[in-house]
């Protein structure tokens, strides 16, 4: 069999995978925890009525322009159980990934408590993932000096998480922060600090959560 039609061969079994699949495909790419969905395609249609929100403290907030499912990004808790962002089904998230070196990420944490202390509940939660490497030693020890408690607490001690963004051109730094929907898909990305509690954030949460379910 000659290359072409190897080629050829290979490039027709994936398409009859993908039609097997429902039309669903996986970026095989780093860590392999982001996916492109179709089912994340209504969610370019809720993600583009948060245009106008992004404004002020916020104006850095870019809406998704493809279809992203990040529910299998996996991290740890503070128990150092395994968690991934498909434990929020049900519930819009903020992540965001931070990490004790960066100051930037240091100055934002009490905005994103403060946040998480007005918005946070049933529909609604801010996800922040340390991203310093090896233990979560220095990332708890940051919470306790920071009277942080009001904030749950969350670690990746490998940088996949970041990795697995950043090769989806979805986290370029940090501080990163995603705006998920209900269904794990991608609404938005800020890369950069932002102050979460401001008033133009919490507009652009409150216009996120109450997106159709």
């Amino acid at each position: 069999m000659g290359r072409g039609t190897r080629n050829l061969t290979v490039a027709l079994a994936a398409l009859a995978i993908i039609a097997l699949a429902g039309g669903v495909y996986v970026i095989a790419r780093g860590s392999g925890n982001v996916a492109a969905a179709a089912g994340c395609e209504a969610a370019l249609e809720q993600a583009a009525l948060l245009n106008g929100a992004n404004t002020g403290a916020v104006a850095a907030f870019t809406i998704a322009d493809r279809p992203v499912d990040v529910g299998a990004l996996a991290f740890a808790d503070a128990s150092g159980a395994g968690k991934s962002l498909a434990d929020w089904k049900g519930r819009v998230v903020l992540l965001n990934l931070w990490a004790t070196w960066c100051a930037p990420c240091r100055e934002e944490m009490p905005s994103l408590q403060a946040l998480q202390q007005q918005s946070g509940g049933p529909d609604f939660e801010v996800v922040p993932v340390s991203v310093d490497l090896g233990t979560d030693e220095k990332p708890k020890k940051f919470y306790a000096d920071n009277n942080l408690s009001g904030l749950g607490f969350f670690h990746d001690g490998t940088m996949g998480v970041f990795n697995a963004l950043k090769k989806e051109s979805l986290a370029f730094g940090m501080p990163a922060t995603l705006l998920i929907d209900r269904n794990s898909c991608v609404m938005g990305v800020l890369n950069g600090p932002a102050d979460w509690a401001s008033p133009e954030a919490l507009a652009l949460v409150e216009r996120a959560t109450g997106l159709k379910k």
